[in-house]
């Protein structure tokens, strides 16, 4: 399974496959027509409260990713990691595209983790 990341406001590429936004808001500045996008999943971005207590810290990444795995396992945002699941399996590349400025501690990583973990079920 072939999963990339990509900030969002990076131009898109024939070889991005199946292109998925996983934030909850829209991002600022970027024109629908110019994301690309095949899917916006938000229901798979942290929840808001989670996300606030972040702030991408990084002394907060591991236990983001834990808390963040666990919220993942319930209700739309576990429909939400079924369908993104689906996507992945039905094409070859699948994009996780995201927002944020820092690129080593968003929630499109530890997505990608929990993508690839399940792979190994």
């Amino acid at each position: 399974m072939d999963i990339r990341i990509q900030r969002i406001y990076e131009p898109p590429s024939p070889d991005d496959g199946c292109r998925v936004l996983v934030d909850r808001l829209w991002p600022r500045g970027l024109r629908k027509e110019s994301a690309a996008l095949d899917h916006w999943l938000r229901e798979l971005a942290p929840s808001t409260e989670l996300r606030h207590w972040f702030s991408h810290d990084p002394a907060r990444w591991d236990e983001f990713r834990r808390r963040y795995a666990e919220e993942l396992r319930h209700g739309e945002a576990a429909e939400a990691l079924a369908t993104l699941r689906e996507l992945a399996a039905a094409r070859p590349v699948l994009t996780l595209l995201y927002a944020a400025h820092d690129t080593e501690h968003d929630n499109a990583l530890a997505l990608r983790e929990q993508l690839l973990d399940g792979e190994a079920d």
